[in-house]
């Protein structure tokens, strides 16, 4: 089951690329997707064992060091609930699937504060309720992933109703196409009917669907913008281990109590550890709540000047550092995809570097491996991408040193950051000053449309010049001069004072410095700095600060 899917998504990830709002050449869902499911396959493949439980373990780890992108993040939490569920079965009924898709999709839902419908989430969902139910009725668990297939697919095509974003342009969610095409693998290979072609929409769905998907990305939704509660407070939980009372650990219950004392809430559990992320006002009772089970192996807080950080090194997670290799202070890590780039942040004071970004998101283990790399005492992650930050997240959960991940989410906003970066200041001060920072930069982009459609009233033109602001498309052009000054125009306002262009691989020297003489003309009390920044994708990046 896990090996067709695995080939089927591969072989769709175009199409499910393609289904990206933004009528731009970078969509990546089908790409994050298929590599996180991959490395799932390749766990399960590399395993001798026989018995499903063992293998749901393999396939949870594979999936969890392998996601990239919100899409595969969430994916790796669907099977990780699906996996746990099974780990003690040496073979699976009718029954025992369909509470594995449950469970997979309870975990999901309980590890983000506010699921957001509409999404992956959905299709996820009523794939699980349709298995639930026809278990009742059979015993086949091929009829069981057939439900479970027939109910994700009518998920499907309720996103739109369910989603405002997707509901303007008509289409469904990409995140959720690509786990209807896992699951469409599942059945393949549970039946012995598994297919190599590819899926083929009619002329119908591809007009409806090659229009335009999934606009914002999840991890957007995710994040708690006007944070209430004074302490982002993180800890975890050895169960068992000098624990303060005699009850036993129920996750609900514990979850539950967080909720009432905070908000931004995210607990994730195993038998063993328990870890916690909430913002409250009351830190103390979130500790105490924990040491009602067990010891508490690691503490952080962030905004507070004064913090307590502990961290119990783990042997079998810990990358060793050379024995001659004195650890560093400070590594600051940047996701990057441009020579140039990599450049200009090396030149801010970047230490390390993940290549990557818009067209390929690392995996979690790759932001694992540079942290470990660096051979530090401490951490600063800048994703550059809103599609990142959740892979961050998940990796410095996962590793034995303090990590802060300064949720930027463009170039310019990590380049901004680095200017609040004091190599001197605590971990917890770097990361309020720098992503402070963020909201002093607006964000262009400026790249052509791959196809027509209309968005937020706007009509865009194939082959015309778009400009992106902030995540927004705000100019369609015809021709990249005009766009790009059309684009300066709308982000400049009177607060503005540097204006930064970076000139991609398909960018060149001469037009950057048309737009400075224009900047120049119209607006002469700005500066204007320009640099080669090799980036794909997008001709010209602008930071308007």
């Amino acid at each position: 089951m896990i090996r067709v899917a695995s080939h089927r998504l591969e072989k769709n990830a175009k199409f499910v690329n393609s289904l990206n709002v933004f009528p731009v050449p970078d969509g990546d869902t089908g790409t994050n997707m298929s590599l996180t499911v991959q490395s799932g396959f390749k766990a399960v493949n590399e395993s001798e064992s026989m018995h499903v439980g063992t293998l749901g373990k393999a396939l949870a780890k594979g999936l969890l060091m392998g996601a990239r992108g919100n899409s595969g993040v969430i994916t790796s939490q669907l099977f990780r609930g699906f996996s746990k569920s099974i780990e003690a079965k040496e073979e699976l009924n009718s029954d025992d699937l369909a509470k594995a898709f449950d469970d997979g999709v309870k975990t999901a839902y309980k590890a983000v504060m506010k699921p957001v419908e509409g999404t992956i989430l959905t299709v996820a969902r009523f794939g699980a309720e349709a298995g639930i139910k026809k278990s009742k009725d059979t015993k086949d668990a091929v009829e069981v992933m057939k439900a479970v297939v027939k109910g994700s697919k009518v998920g499907l095509e309720k996103t739109p109703s369910l989603l405002p974003v997707l509901k303007e342009v008509g289409v469904v969610d990409s995140g959720g196409q690509g786990l209807v095409f896992i699951y469409e693998g599942f059945l393949e290979g549970l039946s012995g009917e598994a297919s190599d072609e590819a899926y083929t929409p009619d002329e119908t769905e591809m007009n409806e669907m090659i229009n335009a998907t999934h606009h914002q990305s999840v991890q957007g939704q995710f994040n708690t913008d006007e944070i209430e509660n004074g302490y982002c407070t993180e800890m975890m939980v050895e169960l068992g281990q000098d624990s303060t009372s005699d009850e036993k650990f129920d996750y609900d219950k514990f979850r539950n109590y967080l909720s009432e004392i905070g908000d931004s809430l995210l607990v994730v559990s195993d038998d063993e550890v328990v870890k916690v992320h909430v913002h409250t006002n009351f830190p103390r009772k979130v500790w105490a709540a924990g040491r009602k089970y067990g010891a508490l192996t690691k503490i952080k807080i962030d905004n507070m000047k004064i913090q307590h950080e502990t961290i119990v090194e783990d042997d079998e997670e810990t990358t060793a550092a050379p024995a001659n290799n004195k650890p560093v202070d400070y590594a600051v890590i940047a996701v990057s995809s441009g020579e140039g780039l990599s450049k200009l942040f090396e030149s801010l004071g970047v230490t390390n570097i993940i290549s990557g970004g818009q067209t390929m998101n690392p995996s979690t283990n790759d932001i694992v491996d540079a942290i470990n790399n660096a051979n530090a005492k401490r951490a600063i992650v800048l994703p550059n991408n809103g599609n990142i930050i959740m892979a961050a997240k998940q990796a410095a959960e996962l590793v034995n040193i303090p990590v802060a991940i300064v949720a930027s989410k463009t170039i310019s906003q990590g380049m901004t950051a680095m200017l609040s970066f004091n190599p001197e200041a605590e971990l917890d001060d770097n990361k309020d000053n720098m992503e402070d920072s963020l909201d002093t930069v607006k964000s262009g982009q400026i790249t052509q449309a791959i196809r027509d459609t209309e968005i937020d009233g706007l009509k865009i033109t194939t082959g015309h010049y778009m400009g992106i602001v902030d995540g927004k498309i705000l100019v369609d052009d015809p021709d990249i001069i005009s766009g790009t000054e059309k684009m300066l125009d709308k982000m400049i306002d009177d607060d503005s004072e540097v204006i930064t262009i970076l000139v991609g691989q398909d960018g060149n020297q001469e037009d950057a410095q048309k737009f400075a003489d224009y900047l120049d003309d119209k607006y002469a009390d700005l500066e204007t700095e320009i640099h080669q920044g090799d980036q794909p994708v997008y001709p010209y990046m602008v930071a308007v600060e």
